[in-house]
């Protein structure tokens, strides 16, 4: 989950410097920016931030579904999803290096499809339930490592976790931004490789869930045998 989210500070970087100020997994960026924008004395993009906003409701809403009956955990599905995330992202970087970004709607479709990516990236790590890791924004990760800190209730839970996702996602901001200098399909070719890494080591770093002890068939079918029994007792 950190790896992803350095890659998402990597295509945000991406997004906010080559396609028109539009975040792929920041979507409360793109909410105020649309905000501001509806005052019309602004000039802030429009189309961009509207596609990219659906564009990640729908991937999440796709991995919702897929997702809808899975089992807690890292499963088959998880994998699945992830690497449609890599594989989208892939895609996304050859068609920046194909068709370049001079039209105002090829950079809106590049960003609709890095914000599908993301938005099916962050339902698949609100399964997986990393506590403060969403891998796409660290506002929730900045206010638990705030409140539990000395100055505040002094727990100090997770502290490590959370700095880390803090730092990863600047750190990928950093080099997205960087890498935008050579060309910014590099820069989502890289979140492309650190996604399919992540997907393909996922698996063997997680431990399978552990099943809850139940009760045994023939204990189960006893038990109604006696309780059928019961009823049908004259009292």
């Amino acid at each position: 989950m950190l790896a992803l989210t350095f890659a998402t500070g990597v295509v945000d970087a991406v997004g906010y410097l080559r396609l028109d100020q539009v975040f792929a997994g920041n979507m409360t960026g793109n909410v105020v920016i649309l905000g501001m924008a509806a005052t019309g004395s602004t000039e802030l993009p429009v189309l961009g931030p509207c596609a990219a906003l659906l564009s990640f409701l729908a991937g999440a809403a796709a991995a919702g579904r897929v997702l809808r009956t899975a089992t807690p955990g890292w499963t088959r599905r998880c994998t699945v999803l992830l690497g449609g995330v890599g594989l989208t992202l892939a895609a996304t970087a050859a068609g920046m290096a194909a068709a370049g970004l001079g039209v105002p709607a090829t950079r809106a479709l590049l960003a609709s499809t890095l914000a599908l990516a993301m938005g099916a990236q962050a339902a698949t790590a609100r399964h997986l339930g990393v506590k403060d890791v969403t891998t796409v924004v660290v506002t929730s990760t900045l206010t638990g490592l705030a409140a539990d800190s000395r100055l505040g209730t002094a727990r100090g839970q997770g502290a490590l976790r959370r700095g880390g996702a803090v730092a990863l996602i600047t750190l990928g901001a950093a080099a997205g931004a960087a890498l935008c200098q050579l060309h910014e399909a590099a820069a989502v070719a890289l979140a492309a490789l650190i996604t399919l890494t992540a997907t393909t080591l996922g698996p063997t770093a997680t431990p399978p869930p552990q099943p809850s002890p139940t009760t045994s068939t023939p204990a189960l079918a006893r038990t109604a045998a006696r309780a059928d029994d019961a009823a049908h007792t004259p009292a």
